[in-house]
């Protein structure tokens, strides 16, 4: 590999904003936002609108639509018989 040439691959947080759902993992991501975590260490937040934690197809709601912009409406308007 050459040197120089690859991101930063480091610890991060990934908090669900919508469940409050916080992960620790590695990631090359950055952000301004940090958090404590419960190991007294400070890690970059990065926050997501969906995780396994609030997805319909991992929390069992399947007729959950995460609808973006009204585009499942649309779909249905267009597409109706």
């Amino acid at each position: 590999m050459k040197a120089g040439i690859h991101p930063e691959y480091r610890e991060v947080v990934f908090q669900d904003v919508t469940s409050d759902f916080k992960i620790l993992t590695r990631s090359t991501l950055s952000s301004k936002e940090t958090i404590k975590w419960e190991d007294g260490k400070e890690y970059p937040l990065i926050k997501v609108e969906v995780s396994s934690s609030s997805h319909p197809f991992y929390t069992g709601q399947g007729n959950k639509i995460v609808d973006t912009s009204g585009r499942v409406d649309r779909f249905r308007k267009r597409y109706q018989k």
